[in-house]
């Protein structure tokens, strides 16, 4: 019925989209040196984590930064394991997201990285 009434080429635009926003994304981790990008983004899912800190507190750092990120309440990634890595995991489905919001999620990543880094 919805795609009855919006139409194969509205929701094909809003896909195309946030394939678009995921590059986006993955643009700014791959420029952040306070980021590593974890796999290719060849549609919606970004997977990176933050990597400043010893490599063998790197897992339980990001499991902290992403407990924060989504007990604040400013996005909810999930999480991922690639090639024995714990990483986070952005899925960009919302046809509401925007650009800034991905500015902003980079930025508190790094910031909420930070704050767990000089804490411990």
């Amino acid at each position: 019925m919805l795609l009855r009434e919006h139409g194969v080429a509205n929701y094909a635009w809003l896909i195309e989209q946030n394939v678009s926003q995921a590059k986006y994304l993955a643009g700014l981790v791959h420029r952040h040196s306070e980021l590593e990008l974890l796999a290719p983004v060849p549609l919606n899912i970004v997977c990176l984590r933050y990597c400043r800190g010893p490599r063998a507190e790197l897992d339980e750092l990001n499991r902290e930064i992403l407990m924060r990120i989504q007990e604040r309440g400013i996005a909810v990634p999930s999480a991922t394991m690639l090639k024995e890595r714990f990483g986070i995991r952005v899925a960009i489905t919302n046809h509401r997201t925007l650009t800034s919001d991905l500015d902003l999620l980079v930025e508190k990543l790094t910031e909420t990285g930070r704050e767990v880094t000089n804490a411990r």
